[in-house]
């Protein structure tokens, strides 16, 4: 039963404290972020801790403080509390073991004694007979002699859910009408010999709890959907489910060579965003294009823009391929649209150690905000601004030997002689001025003024691209300019 029109939506983001967050689980969080924002309901932010072996603290503080920095608020969970609390499944346990305990006293689960050799030996039987290999219901119907023969032998049971023998009809909010047979979705199993409640259990029962409406999730959770419905069914008659929610599920993010992106693909990792300078809006702005836009025509937009606009019927269902050189060039369109005060101030970390090469005493703050607007409309990532400007602050400028050989080639000392002599008289409170000494001396030498800038460019500032040169040669002044182009010839001629 999906839930009653009017009724306050509630999602919920759920991920598991295991390792770095990834881009796609940050897709998810976007989802339905965007969606409960859109619709004014709530968003339930739960921590499914249950796996001791993988969970860690250490990855717990990472996923608020992702969650934080990219902008996500939630309206019920850690540091925010709640009337379903606590949020975190770890400590819910005792929740899940009267739940199962309710399955299994209204017949809704049962205990499986079989092995694990038994019930492999089972499933090749059924391949090889051409048959579904899933559990056959070998310990559906035991009698109390053979369950106490089977306790007696030393078997430990987990508890399965006993799946109804019907077709199971939901319509998906991204794929519409699904359809799972019988036979195609066996009993499965919810709680562990050992007493400790699976997946398959806990996520649904707290669903249900926290009255969550829709259940937006990745594709490839959309075969346990069939369970979850029949486990709601039973949840609904035992009173501890009012309803069962509206699944919607996201189609899968493809990485390199068209496969679903790995948590172990580097480029799935949140933290290399942030390490590179992605914008939090950047990187939203193109997550969301991994199976939505805004329109045929926009793929820059706000992040208000997104949840104004925001329709879970507009998800594409295809897979969605990760490129990071979009994901790149979006990136630089929300840098510049940035004022440029927020421009210089988020800058900030990349100025500073460890990141800056200079001494913290050779930074010089006007010559920064002097060029921060020029810098703006170039950066990718609020990374590159280290190698942008550090012509700037260090004694001399570093050069790769690429980027000597590049520019300097056969005359270039000819012509740094002559662009040195025209930028000795130039004005240089005027930018047109200093390109005007350079572009007369490439005409002396017969070179057009791109050929002409670029060992100067190099001799100057250590790199083939950068800044506007001539604006970097004002701002960095007339000695220190001379100096290095002296020190250019004086290499060149050595």
């Amino acid at each position: 039963m999906a839930s009653a029109p009017g009724t306050p939506v509630r999602v919920r983001f759920c991920p598991s404290p295991t390792g770095n967050p990834h881009v796609g689980l940050v897709r998810t969080a976007l989802f339905n972020w965007a969606f409960a924002r859109h619709h004014q309901g709530t968003l339930v932010f739960r921590i499914e801790d249950t796996d001791a072996a993988r969970d860690s603290e250490e990855s717990y503080d990472q996923l608020l403080d992702s969650m934080r920095w990219l902008g996500f608020d939630w309206d019920e969970g850690p540091e925010v509390g709640g009337p379903h609390a606590p949020y975190r499944q770890s400590q819910r346990m005792d929740l899940y073991k009267d739940v199962a305990q309710k399955l299994l006293a209204a017949g809704h689960a049962y205990h499986c004694y079989c092995s694990q050799e038994e019930l492999d030996t089972r499933r090749e039987a059924a391949r090889a007979a051409g048959k579904p290999s899933g559990y056959d219901g070998h310990c559906r119907d035991l009698t109390e002699a053979q369950a106490e023969e089977y306790t007696a032998q030393g078997r430990a049971p987990i508890v399965r859910f006993r799946m109804p023998d019907e077709a199971i009809t939901f319509t998906d909010l991204v794929r519409g009408d699904i359809t799972y047979l019988p036979e195609n979705v066996p009993d499965y199993g919810i709680v562990r010999a050992n007493g400790a409640p699976l997946y398959t259990l806990v996520n649904p029962v707290d669903d249900a709890l926290m009255e969550i409406t829709h259940v937006l999730r990745g594709e490839d959770l959309l075969s346990s959907t069939p369970r979850q419905i029949a486990l709601y069914k039973a949840l609904t008659g035992l009173g501890i489910a009012k309803t069962t929610p509206e699944f919607g599920h996201l189609p899968y993010v493809m990485g390199e060579g068209n496969k679903k992106l790995s948590k172990r693909d580097p480029q799935a990792s949140l933290n290399l965003y942030r390490e590179r300078g992605f914008l939090p809006e950047g990187l939203l702005n193109y997550l969301s294009l991994l199976g939505w836009s805004l329109s045929a025509d926009q793929d820059i937009f706000t992040v208000e823009e997104m949840v104004a606009a925001f329709d879970i019927a507009d998800v594409n269902p295809n897979p969605a391929r990760f490129d990071l050189k979009k994901c790149e060039a979006i990136n630089a369109d929300h840098i510049r649209m940035l004022p440029v005060k927020d421009f210089t101030d988020r800058c900030a970390p990349w100025l500073a150690a460890p990141f800056a090469p200079w001494a913290p005493e050779d930074f010089d703050e006007a010559k920064w905000q002097a060029v921060a607007p020029h810098a703006q409309t170039r950066l990718k990532v609020l990374s590159e601004i280290t190698d942008n400007v550090d012509f700037l602050f260090l004694p001399e400028p570093v050069s790769d030997e690429a980027s000597w050989t590049k520019a300097m080639k056969e005359g270039s000392d000819a012509l740094l002689r002559t662009a040195r002599e025209n930028l000795e008289s130039a004005d240089w409170t005027s930018p047109e001025s200093l390109k005007q000494a350079v572009l007369a001396a490439g005409e002396t030498h017969g070179l057009k003024l791109g050929k002409a800038q670029a060992p100067v460019r190099v001799a100057v500032t250590g790199r083939t691209v950068g800044l506007p040169l001539f604006e970097s040669l004002e701002v960095l002044g007339k000695d220190k300019t001379l100096t290095r182009i002296d020190a250019a010839l004086a290499k060149l001629t050595a």
